[in-house]
């Protein structure tokens, strides 16, 4: 399934946050929205980095400041791995294993547009499979039907 029909059908919004946000504000964002990760956009709307829940638990464990009152900017990761719109399911998956991420923004050419788990890619990917076994059973009883 293309990436965009996915969006379409399963996602209405994406939540984000700002660069300039503090690293508690964007905790009670992923939590309140049972998200694992949000990009981080600039005033513009453009895709500057993304900040996951494991960003701030390395945050925690590696630094001896107050972590809550830190900015998004100091903790998120810069330049993230994208995937287009027009892509698959089927290539997000392959991207956030190879990068071994779990969570992956969606672009249209500079807009954002999405953002994909791999929780999504799994599922889709499982729902293509089915499709695919019913597809061959029912074969499979058709030609012994003859």
């Amino acid at each position: 399934m293309k990436i965009d029909k996915y969006l379409a059908s399963n996602q209405p919004m994406v939540i984000s946050c700002r660069p300039e946000d503090t690293v508690k504000s964007a905790a009670t964002l992923l939590a309140t929205n049972r998200i694992g990760a949000m990009p981080v956009v600039d005033d513009h709307g453009a895709l500057v980095g993304l900040l996951s829940e494991r960003d701030i638990v390395r945050a925690f464990s590696m630094r001896n400041t107050d972590i809550m009152k830190m900015l998004v900017g100091e903790l998120m990761s810069k330049n993230p791995v994208t995937c287009d719109a027009d892509d698959t399911m089927e290539h997000a998956m392959k991207l956030m294993n190879r990068h071994r991420f779990r969570h992956l923004p969606v672009m249209d050419g500079k807009e954002l547009v999405g953002m994909l788990s791999i929780r999504d890619a799994l599922e889709d990917v499982a729902r293509t499979r089915e499709l695919e076994a019913n597809v061959m059973r029912d074969i499979s009883i058709a030609s012994r039907s003859r």
